[in-house]
């Protein structure tokens, strides 16, 4: 089912049967280095993860992490973007990443743009926020360049690695 479009992505919720693209994108490098291992190392942990993540997701909230399909590479899935509620955080939260070959080509820009345009039309949500690892420069510029203010360090998760809070009013 696509959730929404872009000029060259399709943007559509995950499913059981993305588990091997998942589970190669939860290990690719700048995952493992910016986001952490999430110790994913089989297509069955994979599946497991999406049905607890994001099907629990679009269930609970409406929302969640998509898959990002390449058009031009006859729909290639190649990312993720999307919204999470995090028990941790108070505002919802953006997130993104890509395979390695499609960094920094300006599809985590345009994923992310028609993302806001969800939380804000279909799920009314009046602010988002983005948490960024600091080392994370292109990721920092992204979220800046889609007009995020840096607002607080954080810690959200058990593993207290301090985190960079952004947030943007919808």
């Amino acid at each position: 089912m696509i959730v929404a479009e872009t000029n060259r992505l399709l943007i559509l919720k995950f499913t059981l049967k993305d588990a091997a693209f998942f589970l190669e994108l939860v290990n690719s490098p700048n995952w493992i280095k910016y986001i952490g291992d999430r110790n994913i190392k089989t297509v069955k942990a994979a599946e497991e993860r999406i049905q607890e993540g994001h099907l629990k997701s679009y269930q609970s909230t409406g929302f969640g992490f998509y898959k990002l399909l390449l058009k031009a590479e006859n729909n290639k899935s190649i990312g993720t973007c999307g919204l999470i509620k995090r028990d941790t955080l108070d505002d919802v939260d953006i997130g993104f990443a890509m395979l390695p070959d499609y960094e920094g080509i300006g599809i985590g820009y345009e994923a992310s743009k028609e993302v806001i345009k969800l939380a804000k039309q279909q799920f009314k949500l009046k602010r988002l926020v983005a948490i960024v690892n600091p080392n994370n420069k292109k990721s920092i510029k992204l979220v800046e360049k889609l007009v995020f203010t840096f607002e607080k360090h954080v810690k959200p998760f058990a593993d207290d690695e301090e985190l960079l809070l952004f947030a943007k009013t919808l």
